[in-house]
């Protein structure tokens, strides 16, 4: 939501200009446009591979001959099955959205001078969002701005068959946050740890006692020097920005055990503070390394790293290059200090970026990723479909009829194979 307000981002407006005036009717309804996953294989996704029809017919053979041939029948099949050198055990897919659902303490007429009144009312919005999330239907959401968690989204997210956690933004007047929800059926929750932004500001306190102290007996100037709480040329006021972000293990029991972190954040908004959202950007991943180390030292495992979130961030521009560089090559990257933890974007690398995942009058461009730490055991099989600028369902900006958020939801297909 917060892109929505500064146009101080330099990429240019990719809508036709003979849209930006239009205003969509003022038919109240609300039908949610939700496309669907396309394969990055190029196969149709609803379609099983050759081994998983292999293991589907050794069930029915298996339930013809009866439980007492069940040992022998399972070895002699198995001998053949691993007699055959292109034969590929079936590996554990789940599909993860992202998806910033703009919080409704943003959402005013003012703000939005461009979306039909009806779809900004908090019951309109609330069953759309509700019916996107429900036909995107994955196994795990990361959510940004949520700020109806306890009232509505908890219980009617259980509902649907998902069980959440949250963290609220810092501040007293900060009312949304970011959420995870999972399906138990899916995958079983081992920890969780909160991400608090503002610990960069107890980091300056931390390193500047000792100077503050030689000020207090040199000068008493000083007791004044911040009378201005504004004041962003004080470093403990511009770093303080109240964001959050959450980071959990999850394991998932079948076919085969395998633990999976998922962070879920939303990073600072205002163009004019990069070097906040970077520095956010460097203490997120040094929060991801060490979590997931404990993680692997603990269960002494290899755990997948997906990381997802609004991080107000174009491609190519200091964050993003930020988060990329632990996997990029050496002449690729400009970056000093290289990531601790190696990701890639999903669209990056199986389709390209998207040309925008947030849609305003002022600003229309791409915010939203779900980065993968590589590996030889996960890859994104499938990826959800965008629209284009053209697309009937955008014009006249967003929120509109069709999408709930002035963000679009993101998402991807993971398969897991074994260790």
């Amino acid at each position: 939501m917060f892109s929505t307000l500064h146009h101080h981002l330099p990429r240019p407006n990719l809508l036709p200009r003979k849209i930006i005036s239009k205003r969509m009717s003022t038919n109240p309804a609300i039908e949610p446009k939700v496309r669907k996953f396309e394969s990055v294989e190029g196969a149709d996704i609803g379609s099983r591979s050759k081994s998983d029809g292999l293991f589907a017919n050794f069930y029915l053979l298996i339930k013809a001959c009866g439980y007492i041939n069940f040992l022998g029948l399972s070895r002699m099949v198995m001998r053949i099955l691993c007699s055959n050198e292109n034969f590929v055990f079936p590996g554990i897919k789940f599909r993860l959205v992202s998806y910033n659902i703009l919080a409704q303490v943003y959402v005013k007429s003012a703000l939005l001078p461009h979306s039909p009144p009806a779809c900004l009312k908090w019951k309109a919005r609330s069953h759309a969002i509700l019916s996107v999330l429900k036909n995107l239907k994955a196994d795990f959401f990361c959510l940004q701005e949520v700020d109806e968690y306890d009232s509505f989204y908890r219980n009617n997210m259980e509902s649907l068959g998902y069980s959440g956690i949250y963290i609220q933004r810092t501040g007293q007047r900060k009312r949304d946050g970011c959420a995870i929800f999972y399906k138990p059926s899916c995958a079983e929750l081992v920890t969780k740890e909160r991400i608090e932004y503002n610990d960069l500001v107890d980091s300056i306190k931390a390193d500047s006692v000792s100077c503050s102290e030689q000020k207090i007996e040199t000068s008493n100037e000083g007791k004044d020097s911040r009378k201005d709480s504004r004041d962003l040329n004080d470093p403990l006021v511009r770093l303080k920005r109240d964001c959050v972000g959450i980071m959990a293990a999850f394991r998932i029991n079948k076919p085969f055990h395998h633990i999976v972190i998922v962070a879920n954040t939303h990073l600072y908004w205002d163009p004019e503070l990069a070097d906040v959202k970077r520095a956010q950007a460097k203490y997120l991943l040094s929060r991801l390394a060490q979590f997931k180390t404990l993680i692997s030292d603990e269960f002494e495992c290899t755990p997948s790293l997906l990381l997802a979130g609004d991080f107000n961030s174009i491609p190519g521009d200091m964050v993003y290059n930020y988060l990329v560089s632990g996997n990029a090559k050496p002449a690729e990257t400009t970056e000093e200090e290289e990531a601790p933890v190696p990701l890639s974007s999903v669209y990056e690398v199986t389709r390209g970026e998207p040309k925008f995942t947030n849609c305003t009058p002022g600003f229309t461009n791409t915010l939203d990723y779900i980065f993968i730490s590589p590996s030889d055991f996960i890859k994104p099989v499938s990826i959800l479909q965008l629209p284009e600028p053209d697309s009937p369902d955008i014009v006249g900006f967003l929120p509109n009829h069709h999408h709930p958020s002035d963000h679009l939801p993101i998402g991807a297909e993971f398969e897991i194979r074994r260790e």
